[in-house]
């Protein structure tokens, strides 16, 4: 025992004796280096020596921001802080503001389109959340449940009682996915369109829902593979958009008025309006024409509520049977207008397809006095004026291919090429350009995976389904 006891105190006074000597030596090694003499400068000297470093004298690190756009308080010498705004302003939407869209004028909706204030108007301060705001539930519970502190309003569960909307329950709203056409639930609504629509196949990835109500149909196309923009105006049912967001659904305050739709032309697959109270038949039939616009060839729109399936549900909709009848008449002759192919109508639902190309009915748009768009303003849609033309389709060498060229099913369309950039339709893009593109946001997005472990947990369920 006591020979162990040796053998070990040996071994100690070594290990002791080791690490002392290696620390020395880095030591007295890092000085030699420091001191001018050493190897590690010699080598940065010859790398130096070998480099050829541009130096630019007129270099300038300070700040250029420009902020002639802004009051001249509102920076100081110093940091200045925003204050919260008044409790009054949680729910403010910059353009927005009802006192300022009644002095619009009320054609065309205008009056509920955006106006956005003076720069004397302009608010300088951060929006409160409500009172007792807590964190979304993550999806897919915040498909049905929002807490009532964070969208404070109940006009909806009391006046779309007998919809189906939204029930308040408790501390919560419940959204049990019903609507005014679809009392069934979304689910079974949306079967019926899949027996007719290709919608799980990966050909319909893209849909836009007009005049949305709580974006039920988005909420439960989810659950196919389809992303779906829902909009709705500001009215006196101002929190339906609010409640959208609250659950995770894409949505935005919008409407068809004067002005055409925010996106480029030919970029979904499917549009949707179900008792939108949209005047399809109306205004020479410009709604219906920018819906094409942005519809791809061969898209499917949709449309649920009165007018169709009139024969039956004319008393309860209260309205008479000539009136109803002509409404949708207009409707049809715009779609043939159009070139729309009527391919279902049952059940109080019909589906058009849009052509797949010009070709297909060119005596029928060529005989009509409806004018034709500029190619040139196809996508220069920001704040522009709506107008009853017909948008033109890429030109194509047979009637059964498809104008602009066929996109590939979802999941192979998420990294294909769109043709519309491999065929050079996109000035500023190539296929290089946007191949090289998508890796960097692939590496963006593996970075933010990285660094926000919330990403995964169904906290951001939109920005995850994207991935």
């Amino acid at each position: 025992m006591a020979r162990s006891l040796t053998e070990n105190k040996t071994r100690t006074a070594l290990f002791v004796l080791v690490v002392f000597g290696l620390c020395s030596f880095f030591y007295l090694l890092g000085v030699w280096q420091r001191s001018g003499f050493g190897r590690g400068d010699s080598i940065a000297a010859v790398v130096n020596e070998q480099t050829k470093c541009l130096k630019l004298p007129n270099l300038n690190f300070e700040t250029h921001h420009s902020a002639s756009d802004l009051p001249n308080d509102t920076f100081s010498s110093q940091v200045k802080t925003f204050e919260p705004c008044d409790a009054e302003y949680t729910d403010y939407t910059p353009c927005e503001e009802q006192k300022r869209a009644m002095t619009f004028p009320r054609d065309h909706m205008i009056y509920r389109e955006r106006h956005c204030p003076p720069e004397n108007e302009k608010l300088y301060c951060l929006i409160p959340a409500p009172k007792g705001y807590v964190a979304p539930f993550p999806w897919p519970k915040s498909r049905d449940y929002v807490s009532y502190a964070n969208v404070p309003h109940k006009s909806l569960t009391v006046e779309k009682a007998i919809q189906n909307w939204v029930h308040y329950e408790g501390n919560v709203f419940r959204f049990p996915g019903g609507g005014t056409q679809f009392p069934q639930g979304a689910d079974k609504y949306i079967d019926q369109l899949a027996s007719v629509i290709p919608i799980t196949g990966g050909e319909v990835r893209t849909a836009l829902d007009t005049g949305c109500g709580v974006a039920s149909l988005g909420a439960y196309l989810l659950k196919k593979d389809v992303l779906t923009m829902s909009f709705a105006p500001k009215d006196n049912h101002e929190a339906q958009v609010q409640f959208a967001l609250e659950r995770g659904v894409p949505a935005y305050i919008g409407l068809l008025g004067s002005m055409k739709l925010s996106f480029p032309s030919r970029v979904f697959d499917m549009a949707h309006c179900s008792r939108c109270l949209i005047p399809w038949s109306g205004s020479n039939g410009m709604y219906m024409m920018e819906v094409d616009r942005v519809l791809r060839p061969g898209g499917y729109w949709v449309l649920s509520g009165p007018p169709i399936g009139w024969k039956i549900h004319y008393k309860g909709w209260q309205r008479t049977k000539d009136d109803l009848r002509s409404e949708q008449r207009k409707i049809e002759q715009f779609a043939e207008l159009l070139c729309w192919k009527k391919i279902s109508e049952k059940d109080g639902i019909a589906i058009w397809r849009k052509r797949l190309n010009d070709k297909s009915c060119p005596r029928k748009q060529d005989n009509s006095k409806v004018a034709k768009c500029e190619l040139t303003s196809e996508s220069d849609v920001w704040y522009k004026k709506m107008e009853a033309c017909i948008t033109p389709l890429p030109e194509v060498k047979s009637v059964s291919e498809v104008a602009g060229g066929e996109l590939e099913p979802f999941p192979q369309r998420l990294n294909a090429v769109p043709p519309r950039i491999a065929r050079g339709f996109v000035p500023g893009f190539s296929v290089q350009t946007y191949q090289e593109d998508n890796k960097l946001w692939q590496k963006h997005v593996n970075a933010y995976k990285k660094t926000n472990d919330l990403l995964d947990t169904g906290r951001y369920f939109y920005f995850r389904c994207n991935l």
